[in-house]
């Protein structure tokens, strides 16, 4: 049986039921400090950190700024435990130190993480883009579960939420964040309708001041809309959306972008890795309309948020006049 209670917990210290996606080269120390302090909570990819060094500045850093701001312990790591990534241990090591909210498992089976991370007292949450790898995660012991969508930024999901919810909610009915276009309240609020706790937002976040990219990839974003994003296998090996500029500058042909290029995730900062040179970004790119601090983006999304619930309210008690004057006419 699944435990919800980590849902309710989360909710607690959370204003919005967002997550800050972990995206690689973009999340840093200042992008989860600011969403935690916002009410949200931030996530980072452990190889953002260059050396394990980096690291162990990175993860006390977070840790003093939100106790400081009556947060602490409101962030997520996002760790690779694909067989080529030979981090894992010593990442594992500083994770049980600091003890985050969850920890997010990507690019393999969580088992690889579980039992360090419950000894904390932590959880774990897989990343799936599969019916089959949510069930396989389950059955490994997975403490939640992380839907990656069709419209996802970087490494992408192949299946609309409208399905892939629905046919994970036959089995699971734990706690379940998803993630995929997701770039306003509408979409926040669209997600938690079909059946999601929290949703996950990244490409919104890219341009913001407190992310580690560098200023042309945040105005490609500002210029950028849905017709902008590229699906392709060939920058990593593995399924991502890419912004066409970008492949254009780095120098990919676009006739051979269908083929896959090698999974590889030793060396994640070497210079020959393609990914150096290529800007992820969502379907939800246009949303980006100009450069906004994550406290910005965070008040927009609560604005936002607080008019919908009354759109809500509006449309439901709509149709259910709607329903009883039907019936009356019976």
């Amino acid at each position: 049986m699944s435990d919800r209670s980590i849902v309710d917990d989360l909710n607690e210290s959370m204003t919005l039921p967002v997550i800050v996606a972990p995206m690689f080269l973009i999340s840093g120390p200042e992008i989860v400090i600011s969403a935690g302090k916002a009410g949200l909570i931030g996530c980072f990819p452990a190889p953002n950190a260059r050396t394990i060094d980096d690291l162990k500045e990175w993860l006390p850093r977070i840790d003093n700024e939100l106790e400081a701001a009556g947060r602490r312990g409101q962030w997520a790591i996002n760790m690779i435990v694909h067989p080529s990534y030979t981090r894992f241990d010593q990442e594992m090591e500083l994770v049980a130190k600091y003890k985050p909210k969850f920890v997010v498992t990507a690019l393999g089976s969580p088992k690889r993480a579980l039992d360090k991370v419950h000894a904390f007292g932590g959880n774990v949450f897989a990343d799936v883009i599969t019916p089959e790898h949510a069930r396989k995660a389950v059955d490994a012991g997975a403490d939640g579960l992380i839907l990656v969508c069709n419209g996802a930024g970087g490494h992408t999901g192949a299946f609309s939420p409208l399905a892939f919810i629905q046919e994970v909610r036959q089995f699971w009915d734990g706690p379940l964040i998803v993630g995929g276009a997701v770039s306003n309240s509408r979409s926040i609020m669209s997600m938690l309708t079909l059946g999601a706790d929290f949703a996950y937002m990244g490409t919104r976040f890219i341009s913001c001041p407190e992310s580690l990219v560098v200023d042309d990839y945040r105005d490609m974003l500002v210029r950028s809309n849905m017709s902008d994003v590229v699906t392709t296998a060939a920058v990593s090996g593995v399924k991502g959306n890419w912004l066409k500029a970008s492949l254009q500058k780095a120098g990919f042909d676009f006739d051979k972008l269908d083929a896959a290029g090698k999974v590889d995730f030793s060396n994640l900062h070497g210079d020959s890795k393609a990914w150096k040179n290529t800007w992820g970004a969502g379907q939800g790119v246009g949303e980006t309309k100009s450069i906004q601090t994550v406290r910005e983006v965070v008040d927009e999304l609560k604005t936002e948020w607080e008019m919908l619930k009354t759109e809500q309210e509006t449309i439901l008690s709509r149709w259910s006049d709607k329903a009883q004057i039907i019936t009356r006419l019976k």
